[in-house]
């Protein structure tokens, strides 16, 4: 993907800028297409490789269906094609939600996540807990350590600032 691809790379900043705008455009379809209660996570258009692969990733307050998914492919494949936007030359799309190996990009996805373990990496640490709460510049997780008599129940704010990564963690009990 464009990220990805042009990381250690010689490729010219104007087919750089080009990328970027592609992206950008691509964004603004989908959000223009989205319901008040649906919103775009990332945009991720491969630059080297035909057919060129769009991967455009949604999410939603209250969760997207695969349905979602689907319709939303059905108009943007529709768009695509009226516009010719790629030219004569192919295209993958794939419009998906964010799977356990995405971190969480946008603050709306962590209150979303209110309730759910997380894992959040930062510039210094590492931390795991429960999302308690989420404020404009900051979360709080909630960590229990230890068993019966000797369990303690601590409370970690983490300023946005702080943080590079996070990460929903699933349990299976």
């Amino acid at each position: 993907f464009l990220k990805k691809n042009l990381e250690g790379t010689d490729v010219p900043s104007l087919f750089i800028q080009y990328c970027m705008d592609q992206v950008e455009e691509i964004r603004k379809l989908v959000e223009e297409r989205l319901s008040a209660d649906k919103f775009v996570v990332d945009v991720l258009v491969s630059s080297k490789k035909l057919p060129r692969r769009v991967l455009v990733i949604i999410d939603g307050d209250q969760g997207v269906t695969i349905d979602d998914c689907a319709d939303l492919s059905r108009i943007l494949s529709k768009e695509f094609d009226d516009r010719s936007y790629f030219g004569d030359d192919n295209y993958l799309l794939e419009v998906s939600t964010p799977g356990l190996d995405h971190p969480l990009k946008l603050k709306r996805q962590y209150f979303k996540n209110t309730g759910r373990n997380l894992k959040v990496v930062g510039k210094e640490t590492t931390s795991e807990g429960k999302l308690k709460e989420v404020t404009d510049d900051r979360i709080v997780l909630v960590q229990e350590t230890g068993t019966g008599k000797k369990k303690e129940i601590r409370e970690i704010e983490i300023p946005f600032s702080e943080i590079d990564k996070t990460f929903v963690m699933v349990s299976f009990k």
